[in-house]
């Protein structure tokens, strides 16, 4: 082992920037083939939450006051929690977790800068098996700044700075984007009810909503675009609050119109998915299904109807 878990300080680097492509107004949605930069959102309309990788400005100075050198996972293994079921652990007991924002096939990182500060990734160097875990699932993916970062089934393994005793599980469905690894690779959520990509719920104060895969409110910008086709507006900082959401196949959804569900492209690649060609978001600020802390935030962002309308705004169509 290297150090105690206390001295990590971790990874820099970058944000997004958008736009998008396909033509919009149609009942289907052929692939984006051009692109359009749209305008940056000014600071005021993110709201104040922070980042939904990096969490409280505490566990950020936390981080950033640590040495340089970063703990080696050691020999893996697995504890159960009576919530979330089995879960993977550092040779320290430290539980480790997966970002939804990663990709597994192939494994990619998006976790850097502040959110590395606060998500510290697990160097892949002296990580081996222990009981329960199977050493053909363990991988490492290069990092951008060369760094070799430890992988299970495909995805990235990060520590949570506010997990500071063995067994803790407190990033565990923070910003409905981060969850502790199952021995599989796949996320330990114990008995969660399995939802849709994107489907609707009734809440007491804004009817019928829609929500994603996790449960997790979905959102609209009101100065994104839709015709005469999608162009998100949320750009640079505002996406650490406000991650888009990612495509959905039509026939992983319940509730949600099909006029206008379609896909476009931005200008780093990433494809966003709309409803009805408004663009769709979640919010870093809600933590657990059923939050709306998002609603109304810089009196630009909405709760979103199974149309694509926004709850509680005048509509921009």
């Amino acid at each position: 082992m290297k150090t105690s878990w206390r001295s990590a300080s971790l990874v820099a680097s970058a944000a997004a920037v958008l736009a998008l492509t396909t033509a919009c107004g149609q009942n289907t949605a052929p692939p984006a083939s051009s692109q359009n930069v749209g305008a940056t959102a000014a600071p005021g309309d993110y709201g104040s939450i922070g980042s939904g990788a990096a969490g409280a400005a505490g566990g950020q100075q936390g981080a950033a006051s640590q040495s340089s050198a970063v703990p080696s996972a050691g020999k893996l293994g697995v504890s159960t929690n009576a919530e979330i079921g089995k879960v993977v652990t550092d040779t320290l007991g430290l539980t480790l977790y997966r970002f939804d924002q990663d990709t597994a096939e192939p494994p990619k990182s998006n976790c850097d800068g502040d959110c590395a500060k606060t998500w510290p990734p697990v160097p892949a160097d002296d990580a081996t098996a222990g009981e329960g875990i199977d050493k053909a699932l363990l991988g490492s993916v290069t990092r951008a700044d060369g760094t070799e970062q430890l992988t299970i089934g495909g995805w990235p393994a990060y520590r949570y700075a506010k997990d500071v005793n063995a067994g803790d599980v407190k990033g565990q469905g923070v910003g409905g984007k981060w969850y502790a690894l199952a021995p599989d690779g796949k996320k330990a959520q114990g008995g969660a009810e399995e939802l849709p990509g994107l489907s609707t719920r009734n809440d007491p104060e804004l009817g019928e909503i829609v929500v994603d895969g996790k449960g997790m409110t979905v959102y609209r910008f009101m100065k994104d675009e839709a015709w005469p086709k999608p162009v998100s507006a949320c750009t640079g900082a505002c996406l650490e609050k406000w991650p888009v959401v990612s495509p959905v196949d039509f026939a992983d959804t319940k509730g949600i119109q099909k006029k206008g569900y379609m896909t476009f492209t931005r200008p780093d690649g990433a494809e966003q998915q709309t409803i009805n060609c408004w663009p769709m978001y979640t919010f870093a600020g809600d933590e657990a299904p059923g939050d709306t802390n998002g609603q109304g935030v810089g009196g630009t962002w909405y709760a979103v109807r199974p149309d694509g309308k926004p709850v509680g705004a005048p509509d921009k169509e």
